[in-house]
């Protein structure tokens, strides 16, 4: 390795800036209603706050390997982070709705270039027995980050002002920009790529198709604007498969000839999964079945983003030391038990229960996703590390959506369910418990997803034999 090069240091440039980056995607969501307010604008278009910044992501995360190759890794970090920066101050001094969702569309689009060039960064700088603790870092950020949003939000809304959401970020993502004008050097080379229109316009049609419709889904996934979309997404996504068998590809899905690569990524998936239905369902739990505000729902959350941030970091020590094998299985028992217990609740059940089982959830997650993640990305050579970090990011975005859609649809689906079979549909005491009912049937699901999660990190270990040797 070039002795010019520091991976921590370029980590840590990378890991502050994704980090205010990774907060401001869920941050401004507990301030939709205040801007409702503020701008005169109605509850849908409010949304787009939020559907645009996820449709940016779907659209700007495929090509990302492409861009790798095209640009420095030096250049394209200060491309991210300008993109990133120009948007954060361009929302704090937002005057306008208009003005917001531009600063909205220009934080997504540094994101969707920096996580995946954070991922390729550590698959090229960090040596295979160090990646458990590199990728446990990005975990932090996956993770903790997005979940500390809305607290830090509530807070600040309450105390202060919603545009403050924006300008606390300024200083840190500064600071990361300084560390990575010091220590960022390039480490790809950079080659002449053809790009393939059609590739780009299909995967754009095809993901933006499918993240748009998944956003729409809150009532009902039976929403025409939503089959619609899926059924155009679906069709542009499976185009844009085909056509990657061109000779220079924009994402080369030959990573997914490597069955390791597959399983982990799976696993990813599964938490991914698990992490944003409960993200989504248990403060709605909170707040209407067990009457908290906004504020205090999130701070009952708060110690279980904690210790998932926590986690991620000491599970990539304990994957260099051990590997994925005393992670993965271990883990996911965990959030299996964890899951059954949730969805035993009550309206009366103890605040202080579920703040411990959010905690123990988080904290299975947190070691599955580690010890899979490395273990995924590890098995690829190294002209595919930019092509699986791509492929990975883009479906986290993709399935964390779908996460979402499906938790709030059987939820909306069972209250309803229950709401018009009572007697009076319109107590407190009876949405209370029809909330409670929808959010137990979510939690009975994503335990079903944790078993599927049990067999696939079974068959990943029989399977042994099919690891990548590190080239």
């Amino acid at each position: 390795m070039n002795k010019t090069i520091n991976p921590n240091k370029i980590l840590m440039a990378m890991l502050i800036s994704a980090f205010m980056g990774m907060f401001s995607e869920t941050s401004l969501n507990i301030a939709l209603t205040t801007l409702m307010g503020v701008f005169k604008i109605s509850a849908s278009t409010a949304q787009w706050l939020t559907t645009g910044y996820l449709l940016t992501l779907g659209i700007i995360m495929p090509v990302t390997a492409l861009l790798i190759q095209m640009f420095t890794t030096r250049r394209l970090f200060f491309i991210a982070t300008t993109s990133l920066l120009i948007g954060t101050l361009t929302g704090g001094l937002a005057l306008n709705f208009n003005m917001l969702l531009v600063a909205r569309i220009l934080q997504a689009i540094g994101m969707g270039i920096l996580l995946p060039l954070m991922s390729n960064t550590i698959l090229i700088t960090f040596e295979k027995s160090k990646r458990g603790s590199a990728m446990g870092m990005l975990g932090l950020v996956l993770s903790f980050a997005p979940a500390l949003g809305p607290s830090i939000s509530g807070v600040l809304i309450q105390f202060a002002s919603w545009h403050f959401i924006f300008l606390i970020l300024i200083p840190f993502i500064l600071l990361g920009m300084f560390i990575g004008y010091k220590n960022i050097v390039n480490i790809t080379e950079v080659s002449k790529q053809h790009i393939d229109v059609p590739s780009v316009i299909s995967s754009t049609i095809g993901f933006g198709g499918i993240v748009f419709g998944l956003s729409q889904a809150e009532n009902s996934l039976m929403n025409p604007v939503v089959i619609i979309s899926l059924i155009i997404g679906a069709i542009s996504l499976f185009y844009f498969v085909k056509r990657q068998n061109i000779d220079n590809p924009v994402l080369n899905l030959s990573v997914l000839k490597y069955p390791v690569f597959v399983m982990g990524m799976s696993l990813v998936l599964v938490c991914v999964l698990i992490f944003q239905g409960t993200m989504i369902i248990l403060p709605m739990y909170l707040q209407t079945g067990a009457g908290l505000t906004v504020l205090l729902a999130g701070l009952v959350l708060l110690p279980g983003s904690a210790t998932n941030g926590a986690l991620q970091m000491f599970a990539g020590k304990i994957y260099d030391k051990y590997g994925y094998k005393v992670l993965v299985i271990p883990g996911l028992i965990i959030m299996l038990i964890t899951l059954f217990f949730l969805r035993t609740l009550t309206p009366n059940s103890s605040i202080a229960l579920i703040m411990i089982l959010d905690v123990i959830l988080m904290a299975g997650t947190a070691i599955v996703w580690t010890g899979a993640q490395t273990q995924a990305l590890n098995q690829l050579p190294p002209h595919l590390y930019a092509h699986g970090s791509a492929t990975l990011n883009t479906l986290l975005q993709v399935v964390g959506a779908i996460g979402v859609a499906l938790s709030v649809t059987v939820l909306t689906k069972t209250k309803n369910n229950y709401l018009s079979a009572s007697i009076h549909p319109k107590s407190i005491n009876e949405i209370s418990n029809a909330i409670t009912s929808g959010a137990g049937h979510v939690f009975a699901g994503l335990m079903l997803v944790t078993v599927v999660g049990i067999v696939i990190s079974l068959i990943m270990i029989v399977r042994d034999k099919y690891r990548t040797v590190e080239q």
